[in-house]
């Protein structure tokens, strides 16, 4: 069955000190979105800039159609910022992109044909990216390609702002820290189908780049987290547990070499670190198996608390046939 036409979109654009681009933007953006025949929304998120850019967001809110403008109150992050815009976000599909000019609106009717063949997220790959190099180039293909390699989920770009996302896959996300780039994992995560596209790329010609090597940092422990998320967050008692059960095998195995030193080559406890392993490795296994039951009972307070289940159901259908009973009236169409 081929999927539903898009009929709205919603384009989220997270802003951060972009007085110099925002005219420019809105330039570019709306004769693409004007083309489009949709319903159409743009959210500006304003992550608490000090220079023009609110002025020139209410400016474009006064002379653009299907503008709406949110502003922090002090600086919360992309993250935090794109979130905003997702939440706000009242359309079928989501599209979020920068506001610095190096996305390119004319790829979002690319963007949305692609989600018209059926798919749920569509990712942009900046294939020819002009950035630094090394400061920015080399570090993210660093990153793109380790995330796909220990997530299974293979994107050129996780990086690239600009992304097409159908709303329903995407809404019950909560993001933190830096985790506005695994939005992709996230919705694959809720079982969506995930692909990518090639798209434009320019060089930023005005204000400054709000990237440094520190995100690095900031994006391996962020994928640690996610990873979890992914594999563990309906049984972490997994992951805590086999760490408990090696620490207490550890501690015995420890303990048996104690004895054998002891009593068949008569070895001085006090003469060997045995002991101090032995007690060592016994409390790192109790206290990670009794981490994983709390972390158990911490989950399913999570999900019963938040009405939450561990299953995403994607559609649903009825049998078209009306069972009949042989000696009584039909019975109702049953579900499958």
């Amino acid at each position: 069955m081929s999927p539903d036409r898009i009929r709205s979109i919603s384009v989220v654009i997270p802003v951060f000190q972009e007085e110099a681009n925002l005219a420019a933007l809105s330039e570019r953006l709306w004769p693409v979105l004007e083309t489009l025949a949709l319903d159409v929304e743009v959210i500006f998120v304003d992550d608490g800039s000090t220079d023009g850019s609110f002025a020139v967001l209410r400016e474009i809110a006064d002379t653009r159609t299907g503008v709406r403008v949110f502003s922090f109150r002090r600086n919360a992050g992309q993250t935090a910022a794109m979130q905003a815009g997702i939440d706000a976000a009242r359309h079928e599909v989501i599209v979020p992109m920068d506001a610095d000019l190096q996305n390119d609106p004319e790829d979002i009717p690319r963007l949305l044909d692609k989600l018209n063949q059926g798919w749920d997220v569509v990712s942009g790959w900046r294939k020819q990216r002009l950035d630094a190099p090394v400061r920015r180039n080399f570090l993210s293909r660093l990153a793109s390609r380790l995330i796909s390699k220990v997530t299974g989920v293979v994107l050129h770009d996780y990086g690239c702002s600009l992304k097409a996302y159908r709303s329903a896959v995407v809404k019950g996300v909560r993001l933190y820290g830096e985790m506005h780039r695994f939005l992709p994992l996230y919705a694959a995560m809720q079982g969506a189908k995930v692909t990518e596209i090639a798209v434009r790329h320019h060089p930023r010609s005005a204000g400054q780049s709000k990237y440094g090597i520190d995100r690095v940092i900031k994006v391996s422990l962020d994928l640690l987290v996610v990873l979890f998320l992914e594999r563990y967050l309906t049984r972490p008692v997994y992951v805590f547990g086999t760490v408990g059960l090696f620490g207490l095998g550890l501690s015995i195995l420890s303990f048996i070499f104690m004895m054998i030193l002891k009593f068949g080559f008569g070895t001085n406890f006090s003469r060997t670190p045995l002991p101090e392993l032995t007690t060592l490795f016994a409390g790192l296994g109790v206290q990670s198996l009794l981490l994983g039951v709390i972390s158990e009972l911490l989950m399913r307070t999570y999900f019963e608390s938040q009405g939450r289940r561990p299953y995403e159901v994607r559609e649903t259908m009825s049998s078209a046939i009306r069972l009949v009973q042989r000696d009584g009236p039909a019975r109702p169409d049953s579900t499958l």
